[in-house]
């Protein structure tokens, strides 16, 4: 078992559905982003809830699922694009057990389940992440991109360079769960 990661309990929120973030996040147009329970959003991340389309219907700009680990500085907004004369941002729905590493830029429309993105990526807009999959670390995955499950991409930009073990769904899984039991308030100041 890895040591336990300790935050100060006056730096994040922990809300009725287990979701710890830190006061130190800017979460932008908190109304339009759903957090799916458990999840972690680390200080320094931007998530832009405010980018949403104009018009009516489509009031869920950002929804994430359970565990899921924002790391610090990730920058997360919706995609965008003008269709017909007209700008317009787009949904982007990210599945449950997905660790974004700090320093991250995601633009993507759909990041499936047990998705690991690594340090300092940039995925591109409207990308499609499948289940399973991975991005190393530095890795710019170019705008419109789909990444197969089970996969793993790197490099700028970024390229299939191995299919992943089966495996990959459980070893992701207990990485998120293991980092949200490990994350625990600091019992006395430091």
């Amino acid at each position: 078992m890895d040591a336990p990661v300790y935050y100060s309990r006056a730096e994040y929120i922990e809300t009725d559905t287990g979701n710890k973030v830190s006061r130190r996040a800017t979460i932008a147009g908190p109304q339009n982003i759903i957090l799916g329970g458990k999840t972690v959003i680390a200080s320094g991340a931007i998530i832009r809830g405010d980018l949403r389309r104009t018009g009516p219907g489509h009031a869920v700009v950002i929804s994430l699922g359970r565990y899921c680990l924002i790391g610090e500085g990730c920058v997360m907004r919706p995609p965008y694009k003008t269709y017909r004369g007209n700008f317009n941002y787009y949904p982007m729905k990210i599945g449950d057990h997905v660790h974004v590493g700090s320093g991250s830029i995601v633009e993507a429309a759909t990041i499936g389940n047990h998705v690991e993105i690594g340090k300092n990526c940039i995925i591109g807009k409207f990308t499609i992440i499948k289940d399973c999959a991975k991005i190393a670390d530095n890795t710019v995955i170019p705008p419109n991109t789909v990444v197969p499950a089970l996969a793993l991409f790197a490099g700028s930009p970024g390229r299939f360079v191995e299919d992943l073990p089966e495996s990959t769904q459980e070893m992701v899984e207990a990485h998120t769960k293991g980092f949200y039991t490990r994350f625990q308030p600091a019992t006395t100041e430091r």
